[in-house]
């Protein structure tokens, strides 16, 4: 019997897309021949996952998972919103948000960590999942947050079931203290950051190129008023201040009671805001545009 090397399980798991344990299982079955292994999976319908790989994935669930001091939220994406109703693919995302609360964010830790009650790993097991449900699937990101003493919160917007849904946020709440409180607090936090979508935490957070970009535009509209430098420059200040009310968190108004400023609010519950994470369902992916008539000319041959 030829040997079953770990480039020859990783040449056909390229070419096919399935998991490593299937793959070396086929090599095995097949006597090394990677064509033949290809086949073989081909007929057990391991193989399907590479044909699926290019088709855009912007459904799916968000996911989240906590312990005494941390929580993880991750993002796990199908081409399908039917496939987010799907109780095995429920149970992947719950399962994936707990792995990263153990080994972290990073997506290769994630991806390489065993999957519990499984021989395969949570890449395998995803691939896996492609063959058997028949929609392309992948991991897209994954967060971790973490305090010294008090909480971090979850929320999850509408949830389809416990920690599943599509907005979820952590919510990370520094001090001593109560922890149910806590809790309740960052929850309020999750809300609030769900509904408001803040960008950083406090100003210093801002991203400087989105900032100076906001500036430039801010410069401009200015100048079109004809007035001094010196008065364009308060004018550009005003705004500057009003465009920070509206994406850091600590310098917005508290949405549960539409006066207060979020920080005012911690404060005088004297715990400290360190982090927050807001993962929605899709965001920054291009989703194709359908377009009927198109279609139709194209199935017509017009």
């Amino acid at each position: 019997m030829a040997a079953i090397t770990a480039a020859l399980v990783k040449d056909l798991r390229e070419k096919t897309g399935a998991g490593m344990m299937d793959c070396k299982r086929a090599l095995t079955e097949t006597d090394g021949d990677i064509e033949t292994a290809v086949d073989w999976l081909r007929k057990k319908g391991l193989a399907a996952a590479a044909k699926k790989s290019g088709r855009i994935a912007a459904e799916g669930l968000v996911g989240v998972a906590s312990a005494p001091l941390k929580a993880a939220v991750v993002e796990v994406n199908a081409e399908t919103d039917f496939v987010a109703r799907n109780e095995t693919f429920q149970d992947f995302v719950a399962k994936v948000a707990e792995i990263a609360l153990h080994v972290g964010g990073d997506l290769d830790a994630i991806n390489a960590a065993p999957f519990p009650g499984e021989s395969r790993t949570v890449s395998e097991q995803l691939t896996h999942l492609v063959a058997t449900i028949g929609e392309n699937m992948h991991i897209r990101r994954a967060a971790v947050l973490s305090v010294s003493q008090g909480a971090v919160a979850t929320y999850v917007h509408q949830p389809l079931k416990p920690g599943l849904g599509k907005i979820g946020v952590l919510a990370a709440v520094q001090a001593p203290g109560e922890l149910e409180a806590l809790i309740t607090l960052g929850r309020q936090v999750g809300m609030h950051v769900a509904a408001a979508k803040p960008e950083a935490l406090d100003i210093d957070a801002v991203d400087p190129a989105a900032l100076e970009r906001e500036r430039n535009i801010l410069v401009a509209q200015a100048r079109q008023s004809g007035k001094p430098d010196a008065i364009i420059e308060k004018m550009v200040e005003g705004r500057i201040r009003k465009y920070y009310e509206e994406v850091v968190l600590l310098e917005q108004v508290w949405v549960h009671d539409g006066e207060s400023r979020v920080r005012a609010v911690a404060k005088k519950a004297g715990v400290t805001l360190t982090g927050f994470v807001r993962y929605a369902l899709g965001e920054g992916i291009e989703k194709p545009k359908d377009d009927f008539a198109a279609e139709v000319a194209a199935t017509a041959g017009v």
